[in-house]
């Protein structure tokens, strides 16, 4: 008789299973489970959404804003009405809940005990101390700060889905400049979307290449309606957007951070509209004014001009150019004068040097001598005779007298 198959035993340790030796669902979610229970309560502050009540229970999400992040939780109906304001998607809270994993669906999940509203004083010490902290590093620097452009190619718009911002930006921009285009990205503009979607779309404007100033439009609110723009991840989107930005939220007495960042603040939507263009008219008016005033002004400088040839051509030396000589006439015939009779004088010694030179010359020079009578004997080749014992009978000879030359034949 064969013996039955021993029974299959699990991995005792998770360290010890494999394919061949799994655990099963049905082992591994207790385990979780044991392992969740031991974390300790923990207090947690979140957004919330998704409330919906069951029985004795109130199902919430508690989220994240800055990181877009949430979890699953609940709260006893008693302790949720004991907050004194009903529960609605975007009120804040701090949760003081216990780590829960439900075997059966495999989710984790915060079993709350006790639950407050965040108060508006504890928001606003931790909207001061994020404002600190930007400062410190420079997003609200003056010198970060980029002008407007005069005239957008497109302005873009974040605004909300509706209300009448959009109107008032649209509205008030084309009426003074009627050639302005608009890229309009429509969002939430409070809740838990709020964050997100504003911080895309002013993504989405910066990276459009026609887009050459983007608005951020919102028609007021309460504190907690505009909480959405002190947002640190909106805040950073528009301190590293490379568009210039324009924050027109339209509140009166609480200052987001995003007006902090922005490249300039509007008051209003409608302050926005017409911060963003030129005014049309004034500026054709400004330009009538300016050719009207380049027109004057080119008209006295002409005149001026004018005026100036009038009386320069009226002085004596351009009426009568040759009144300017008459000073100089005489001196001028004086020093011809005597030029003349310097140059007579000299030329009269010059003829006198020449005379006597002549003279001179005259005297010294061989012609005299053979005017006398005398006469220069050569030989064919040139040679002066000095001496008769040089010439041999039949020598040709050569000889010059005052007036011509004659050849003769020496007979000996």
């Amino acid at each position: 008789m064969t013996e039955p198959p021993a029974p299959h035993t699990l991995p005792a340790t998770a360290g010890e299973t494999s394919a061949e030796r799994p655990w099963p669902v049905r082992h591994l979610s207790p385990k979780i489970g044991e392992f969740v229970s031991r974390l300790p309560a923990v207090w947690v502050e979140g957004q919330v959404l998704n409330v919906k009540r069951w029985r004795h229970l109130v199902f919430l999400t508690l989220r994240d804003t800055d990181e877009n992040m949430s979890m699953s939780a609940t709260i006893p109906a008693r302790e949720a009405e004991s907050l004194g304001v009903d529960l609605v998607d975007g009120t804040r809270v701090v949760l003081h809940a216990k780590p829960e994993w439900w075997t059966r669906s495999g989710s984790l999940q915060l079993g709350g005990r006790e639950i407050r509203q965040v108060g508006l004083g504890d928001l606003l010490a931790r909207l001061e101390a994020l404002k600190d902290a930007l400062a410190r590093e420079g997003l609200f620097d003056l010198e970060r700060k980029r002008p407007l452009p005069f005239i957008p190619r497109v302005v873009g718009l974040v605004c909300a889905t509706q209300g009448d911002a959009e109107h008032d930006v649209v509205e008030n921009a084309t009426r003074r400049w009627p050639g302005v285009r608009f890229e309009i990205r429509r969002v939430t503009v409070q809740g838990p979307r709020a964050v997100p979607e504003t911080t895309a779309a002013i993504r989405e404007l910066d990276a459009h290449p026609d887009v050459d100033v983007i608005v951020v439009a919102r028609g007021g609110g309460s504190f907690e309606d505009l909480l959405p723009f002190s947002d640190e991840a909106l805040v950073r989107a528009a301190a590293a957007c490379g568009t210039p930005l324009v924050s027109a939220i339209g509140h009166e007495k609480d200052s987001p951070l995003l007006d902090l960042v922005a490249d300039y603040r509007a008051s209003t939507p409608t302050d926005a509209g017409k911060r963003i263009v030129p005014d049309a008219a004034a500026e054709a008016a400004g330009i009538a004014r300016a050719r009207r005033s380049m027109a004057a002004a080119v008209e006295r400088m002409v005149m001026r001009e004018a005026a100036g040839l009038a009386a320069m051509r009226s002085r004596p030396v351009l009426a009568r150019p040759e009144a300017m000589l008459v000073p100089y006439a005489d001196a001028v015939s004086r020093l011809r004068d005597r030029a003349g009779a310097a140059a007579t004088a000299r030329i009269d010694r010059a003829e006198a040097a020449t005379r006597e030179l002549t003279a001179s010359l005259r005297a010294l020079s061989p012609l005299s001598t053979l005017e006398r009578g005398f006469a220069v004997v050569r030989t064919p080749d040139g040679t002066v005779l000095r001496d008769a014992a040089a010439v041999h009978a039949g020598d040709a000879l050569r000889i010059r007298l005052a007036r011509g030359e004659v050849e003769a034949v020496a007979r000996g």
